[in-house]
């Protein structure tokens, strides 16, 4: 038993390029110190890349990612409000593949235990397959191409090009990978040299350490517990909702909660589990700023323009024409999300170049650490700190090989993106894939200071840039669409991939096992994420459409986005443009005022948050504020257990509502119709509940 313990110490130091002896060395510097994360994982082995990378993991992978991009796909296509799903896949993963080791253990069958790097990788894999979920557009730049969009829009003259499952998947893998090798020979700078925080990926890494501690297990088992019964809760509270749906607008969405004239300005509680758990996760200032958004618009701003029909626009307009009271709708919500949009551009830009001026003249003082492996020496870092460096350095990516990536991925989209769009021709690919190194950093950088990615925003950037270059008569707002497309993906998954780093840093987990598990989960969302979007396009006939179930309120956005980056402001209603101009300031003012005002300005609402029901209406934001309310109070009574298991209760209000997406989209294709029809309907002044058996 000892030889053996000998040899497989030996194997593992060989596989990790130092020795235990060096540990030794290490953790004697380290008895000064009071926390030490990594003292608790001493005693266990640290895999090699390879290792990290098993079957089990990604067929984990495989699965959570379907669930999660389901999800994502729902409120991409619902109010486009999506927050941080990482501590849900981190969680889900300890818990399957920590349940399939300990049968395995039991039973005498497991060959690997279940390490903390493996549960890293599940999580890497799962959030960068359900990214594409968000980055692919299915909401926003690529629906908006279609030809429901544009006729909503009044445009399809300039264009438009529906969705197939062929060109989508190709699309995607085309320009999905870019980003990755955008950012890998600047790995060590950001981690390492910049130690820049990367607030959600610190924050993961500290739940997965936590899980594999004794303490850790135990309570991430009573969490999954908790998870499931509110999963469970959420499914069949949406699949008890559905029996009531067997009509037009039937069902508890359909409740005026508030009386029907509130419901006519969509003010009501639409009962949905899944945006209650999303309030629950997000931020009270967010939740707080979306009712604010909705209360200034419809509850003030559009029953005032109403009043103007006949003088500001034509009686004769039909209710969805973007000439009468929803293009003021619209085009003030694109105002607000430019404005605030712009401002943290330039605000991100500003530190992130500050923070860079820094950085370098601090290591002209300081030569900075080593990257040396042999014997290296770190006189003022942490023990903690001494042993992640070592491994994050051990594991190098080549640089000629990220570089050999890029420029051949490029090259291929340069000839392959003008034969799926013809109007997005080869040399605005070109000047598109020179630029986006620069604001992949960029992006990279601004999110480790401020955990806010801005791809968003640079995609707009790329619409207005290449729509206007290209213009109107030669296919601009298709061309700007794409372009916007290719931008997102190249920025988004740049941050997500760094961000990933400083998680496997955290954990140990090696950077080539990150960067592989992140490349297979980007390759998995390629496929996932269009077959998700397909069962939705093909279940739900009025995908898209203003007032359904799934309205994609930004596909609507994006495309007048690109309107007006090739026409300019000649098509909007009277007013309309002052009134831009006007929010487009507020949006600007009221961020200012927000950084400049010190611990007040945390209660200063969000602009970009206001911005959302301005088109689709606030009924989501009395969901969420909900799921605020109950956690506030729930923190008032037991911050601890509300810090411990919230999380997990909006995850599984958000997972089981989510999921239950899946089985309702097949009923609606193989034409099954739900028995009964519960509608509100006015009778005067009386309101009464019809119930009727029959679609």
């Amino acid at each position: 038993m000892a030889q053996q313990h000998t040899s497989r110490q030996e194997d593992v130091e060989r596989e990790n390029g130092f020795s235990l002896e060096d540990d030794h060395k290490l953790k004697a510097e380290a008895e000064g110190e009071v926390v030490s994360i990594e003292k608790a994982f001493e005693g266990k082995e640290i895999p090699s890349w390879r290792k990290q990378l098993t079957m089990r993991a990604f067929v984990v992978s495989f699965v959570l990612s379907i669930l999660f991009s389901f999800i994502v796909m729902k409120l991409n296509l619902t109010a486009g409000i999506i927050p941080s799903l990482n501590v849900s896949a981190g969680l889900l993963g300890f818990f399957f593949v920590k349940t399939w080791t300990q049968f395995l253990s039991k039973s005498g069958l497991l060959r690997q235990p279940f390490t903390r790097q493996e549960n890293t990788v599940i999580q890497t894999c799962v959030v960068a397959s359900s990214g594409i979920a968000f980055s692919g557009g299915f909401g926003s730049y690529l629906f908006g191409m279609s030809e429901r969009i544009a006729e909503q829009s009044g445009d399809t003259e300039l264009g438009f090009k529906d969705p197939s499952l062929t060109w989508i998947i190709g699309f995607l893998l085309i320009v999905s990978f870019l980003g990755l090798f955008s950012v890998v020979p600047l790995r060590k700078i950001m981690i390492i040299d910049f130690k820049l925080t990367y607030p959600s990926g610190t924050a993961t890494a500290f739940l997965i350490n936590s899980f594999h501690t004794i303490e850790g297990a135990k309570l991430a088992k009573k969490q999954v517990r908790t998870l499931g019964k509110f999963f469970s809760f959420s499914f069949l509270w949406g699949f008890f909702q559905w029996f009531f749906t067997g009509g037009d607008d039937c069902g508890f969405s359909s409740f005026p909660t508030f009386g029907l004239k509130a419901h006519d300005y969509k003010f009501y509680f639409d009962f949905s589990a899944t945006y209650v758990g999303v309030g629950m996760i997000c931020p009270h200032i967010i939740n707080v700023s979306v009712l604010l958004g909705g209360i200034l618009s419809w509850g003030i701003m559009w029953p005032l323009i109403e009043t103007r029909k006949g003088h500001w626009y034509s009686n004769d307009l039909s209710s969805s024409s973007l000439h009468g009271l929803q293009g003021y709708k619209v085009f003030i919500a694109i105002a607000m999300i430019l404005g605030d949009g712009l401002y943290n551009f330039f605000k991100v830009l500003s530190r992130t170049l500050s923070g860079l001026f820094h950085q370098v003249r601090a290591r002209n003082v300081s030569s900075g650490l080593p990257i040396d492996n042999s014997a290296p020496e770190y006189p003022k870092l942490s023990y903690d700190d001494q042993r992640r460096t070592r491994i994050f350095l051990k594991d190098q990516i080549p640089t000629w090989f990220a570089i050999a990536g890029y420029v051949t991925i490029a090259v291929a989209s340069i000839v392959t993106l003008p034969h799926i769009f013809h109007e997005l021709k080869w040399y605005y690919v070109l000047v598109i894939y020179i630029f986006a190194p620069t604001l992949a950093f960029c992006n990279a950088y601004g999110c480790g200071l401020t955990d806010w990615s801005l791809a968003s925003t640079y995609g707009k950037l790329a619409i207005f840039t290449i729509g206007a270059w290209a213009g109107s008569s030669h296919g601009g707002v298709l061309a700007g669409l794409a372009a916007c497309g290719v931008m997102m993906n190249i920025v988004s998954t740049a941050s997500d991939l760094t961000q990933d780093f400083k998680t496997g840093y955290l954990t140990l987990a090696s950077p080539r096992s990150m960067f592989v598990s992140q490349v297979i989960g980007t390759a998995m969302g390629c496929v996932i994420s269009p077959c998700v979007f397909w069962l939705f396009y093909k279940a739900f006939d009025d995908l898209g459409l203003h007032g359904s179930k799934y309205p994609a309120p930004f596909a609507i956005v994006f495309r007048n986005m690109a309107k007006l980056g090739v026409e300019g402001f000649s098509s909007l209603p009277k007013d309309c443009l002052f009134l831009c101009y006007v929010f487009f300031g507020a949006a600007i003012l009221i961020n200012l005022i927000k950084d400049y005002s010190g611990k007040m300005g945390r209660f200063i609402p969000l602009p970009m948050a206001m911005a959302i029901p301005f088109y689709i209406g606030p009924y989501f934001a009395i969901d969420m504020c909900l799921g605020s309310l109950i956690l506030f109070v729930w923190e008032k009574i037991n911050k601890a257990q509300a810090e411990a298991f919230g999380p997990a209760v909006a995850s599984g209000l958000i997972c089981g509502d989510g999921i239950w997406t899946l089985p309702s989209s097949i009923l609606a294709l193989a034409g099954v119709q739900p028995p009964i029809c519960m509608k509100f309907l006015s009778r005067g002044t009386n309101t009464r509940v019809d119930k009727f058996l029959g679609s």
